[in-house]
């Protein structure tokens, strides 16, 4: 590159620094104009993140991972070029043009983030855009529903697919292959819902996803919905629910569970369905078993099948396996995020969906 070229690129640079900043000045000036934000969410963040899911749908990996994997890779050697650099030359403005210049890139990252993800915290929720509020409930109606929840999960416990000694059988394919499908009945009732569905992605790097305690992503910039496949199989098809939740809009982590949840149960299928109610038990056992440990024991000895059992077990000793100092450092980063987006529940809001769970299910359980 010719030295005036070079000069030109390096005066750019405030420019490239100074813009991303402004505009995240911006987002922050703006977030709580509720007004503004539902327009810029559901007139163009949404319509342009769903154009982009489709854009993307055709690979049949994740490109949310293979960006995420170059911009790592990419940063770190930036960093080693510019350090190996400055050592030789010791000239330290080309030095820190350098370090300026990535962070440049990073700023970008974050501003893109603020407008095309973070704006939809500040947004109508699913709640008010549904019509759908919880109330107080005694603990006798939160047993009532987690027991309900248990019986059907009993029931359709013996009509999926295992293997031989029992396990929830791991048919990836046909969990994401069914995906898009499984929005269709809900959709009818909360309209906010019915969008045209793009199906979820799988994660290469899903061990990774699992030492750091996430059992997916959803990644505005491709409009991808990610889903961890590590983890145990009986959650998968309730978790490419959850993330598909995300594409819709949902923003708050309570909402996209609650909302992945009801879209399984309404499914037509009847592995989304299992899978649904098995994950709609474990968020209601978080919040029965402190409060009446006697009653959940009741309803693990009245309705627990063994293949029930199994897979709860399954996903018990997963987790239990991969609980370590990184993990807790990541979701107290995820926390903070969360809490910095006025999520006041922080990652604890993924247990607050069992106030939407009794609000909406209490009817079928008396």
């Amino acid at each position: 590159m010719k030295r005036e070229n070079r000069t030109i690129i390096w005066w750019l640079l405030p420019v490239l620094l100074v813009v991303p900043i402004s505009l995240v000045g911006l987002f922050y000036l703006l977030q709580d104009n509720r007004e503004l934000m539902n327009t810029w969410v559901f007139g163009v963040m949404a319509p342009l993140e769903q154009a982009l899911g489709h854009l993307w749908s055709w690979a049949p990996f994740s490109v949310a991972e293979v960006l995420a994997a170059i911009s790592l890779a990419g940063s770190l050697g930036w960093l080693i070029w510019s350090g190996v650099g400055w050592i030789r030359s010791r000239n330290w403005q080309r030095g820190v043009r350098r370090l300026l210049a990535l962070a440049a890139v990073w700023l970008w990252l974050w501003c893109g983030l603020c407008w095309l993800w973070n704006a939809a915290y500040y947004a109508d929720t699913f709640a008010q855009r549904s019509g759908l509020e919880s109330t107080p409930y005694s603990t006798e109606e939160l047993a009532a529903v987690t027991a309900w929840f248990a019986r059907q999960a009993a029931e359709l416990s013996g009509q999926v697919s295992r293997d031989e000694e029992g396990h929830f059988a791991r048919e990836l394919g046909t969990y994401f292959s069914g995906g898009p499908a499984i929005y269709e009945n809900l959709a009818r009732e909360f309209p906010c819902l019915d969008i045209p569905s793009v199906r979820a992605k799988p994660l290469l790097c899903s061990k990774l996803q699992s030492a750091l305690g996430f059992t997916g992503v959803y990644f505005p910039f491709t409009g991808e919905a990610n889903v961890n496949v590590d983890a145990p199989a009986c959650l998968i098809p309730a978790t490419i629910a959850h993330e598909m939740a995300h594409q819709r809009m949902v923003a708050s982590e309570l909402e996209a569970n609650f909302v992945g949840i009801a879209a399984c149960v309404t499914s037509d299928s009847v592995v989304f369905q299992y899978s649904g109610y098995l994950m709609g038990l474990i968020q209601l056992c978080n919040a029965l078993y402190p409060v009446d440990a006697e009653g959940w024991q009741d309803i693990v000895q009245t309705y627990f099948t063994p293949e029930l059992s199994t897979d709860w077990e399954d996903n018990n000793a997963y987790w239990a396996a991969f609980a370590s100092p990184v993990g807790d450092t990541a979701e107290q980063v995820y926390d903070s995020f969360l809490k910095g987006n006025d999520q006041e529940l922080g990652v604890r809001s993924y247990g607050a969906c069992v106030d939407l769970l009794v609000a909406y299910f209490l009817p079928n359980a008396d």
